[in-house]
């Protein structure tokens, strides 16, 4: 089954590490990535741009709206996230534990819902 482990954390957590705890952080990241390539569980994994360079896109009434950034009302952003094969939700969680960035923010592990293809 297919999980995607969403990377939150504070911006400010990260702005405050000195350069050799975020190269760490980095090294750290990528051993892991190939942990889980190496293992079969990776499918995808990406580092996402700081929220301050999104777009939010909305469609009501036919008309579309952009606005700047996110809405978000909490310190955390989404700053990245793997997309891993799984048997259940507990290797899911176990995986999600090993993250790096697990031990600065939090990891939201949601199950991918599949569509049956008629």
């Amino acid at each position: 089954m297919k999980y995607l482990c969403q990377v939150w954390f504070d911006d400010g957590v990260l702005d405050a590490m000195t350069q050799e705890e975020k190269t760490e952080l980095d090294t750290n990241s990528l051993n892991y990535d190939k942990d889980l390539v190496d293992s079969g569980h990776m499918i995808v994994a990406q580092a996402l741009q700081p929220p301050k360079s999104a777009v939010t896109v909305r469609v009501r009434n036919g008309e579309m709206s952009v606005t700047d950034g996110p809405f978000a009302e909490t310190k955390e952003a989404l700053g990245g996230f793997i997309l891993i094969e799984a048997k259940d939700l507990n290797e899911a969680i176990r995986i999600a534990a090993g993250i790096p960035l697990a031990r600065l923010g939090a990891i939201e592990v949601r199950p991918i819902h599949e569509f049956e293809a008629e």
